[in-house]
């Protein structure tokens, strides 16, 4: 009893210091931007993927804590278990989601922001094209939830099409964007040979916080006494364990690859940003930039 009562309290603990972690890694790069009055070095990319990635983490939250119906379905998919998702978590994804939108609209207002112009406030066809097939894709599964006649039912969510499997499309949305919103700066990075713009300090915290959320649900799936609380929640286990990896990568380029930078490449007109003619992941040509911004 005494052991239970022990990691009750260090799983809370881990609850609130990862979020605590996680939720100040939102402001470094925004507070980063401000200073220096611009986003040259950085891209759009990264925080408006976020944003979507934040909205469907926060819906399938809500949905795993206080949905009865979703709960009752996931009991009966899990052997009477309970969905591992805390308040802290719903916490955590709602303002992730609210500072987001924050460092986005400094992208897509930089005069509101007194900023400078960058080339990276245009998001690229690559994040375009991920954003839309996640709508996409959790749409027609909510679709084909919404036309099995047993969606409704508790029982039949072993075998079934029911709504938990419309919140897992939705949850599947935020686990995509992770595996994929850190590649276009660090694409970035490699080309300008250079961190310079963008924020080590939210790379450092945010990986705090994957390997506490980590060690947080398995404190928890051992007090249940089954790892299902792991397969049954496993975009909260890959979030920490995929943003660990990229993390790790940042860290790298930062502090190792390319510790002697001084920053990004400069056009042709003398704006700092990451992107040329050439670049195939980020789809958007430097001379288009250029000549909007001299015609604006």
């Amino acid at each position: 009893m005494a052991d239970f009562t022990f990691l009750t309290g260090l799983s809370y603990v881990f609850g609130w210091t990862y979020f605590t972690c996680w939720s100040l890694s939102f402001y470094p790069q925004s507070i980063l931007n401000f200073s220096r009055k611009s986003t040259s070095g950085t891209t759009i990319d990264f925080p408006l993927i976020n944003c979507l990635g934040f909205f469907a983490y926060t819906v399938s939250n809500i949905a795993f804590v206080y949905s009865p119906l979703i709960r009752a379905q996931y009991a009966a998919r899990y052997k009477g278990l309970t969905p591992t998702v805390q308040f802290n978590d719903i916490t955590f994804a709602f303002h992730g989601l609210l500072l987001c939108f924050v460092t986005v609209s400094q992208y897509l207002f930089p005069r509101a922001w007194g900023f400078a112009p960058s080339l990276g406030s245009r998001p690229s066809r690559f994040i375009l094209g991920t954003f839309f097939g996640c709508v996409a894709g959790a749409l027609i599964v909510i679709l084909r939830v919404w036309a099995s006649p047993v969606r409704n039912e508790s029982t039949a969510a072993v075998t079934g099409w029911v709504w938990l499997d419309a919140i897992y499309a939705v949850s599947y949305v935020k686990l995509v964007v992770t595996l994929i919103k850190y590649t276009p700066q660090m694409y970035i990075n490699y080309r300008n040979k250079s961190t310079v713009g963008w924020s080590i300090l939210q790379i450092l915290l945010d990986f705090g916080g994957g390997i506490l959320s980590i060690s947080q649900q398995a404190i928890d799936s051992y007090q249940q006494g089954d790892w299902s609380g792991i397969t049954g929640n496993p975009v909260k286990f890959a979030l920490g364990n995929v943003s660990m990896i990229y993390d790790l990568v940042f860290i790298v380029q930062h502090y190792v690859l390319y510790r002697h930078a001084v920053g990004p490449k400069v056009d042709g007109d003398g704006d700092s940003d990451g992107y040329s003619d050439s670049d195939p992941l980020l789809g958007e040509s430097a001379r288009e930039g250029d000549e909007e911004r001299r015609i604006q």
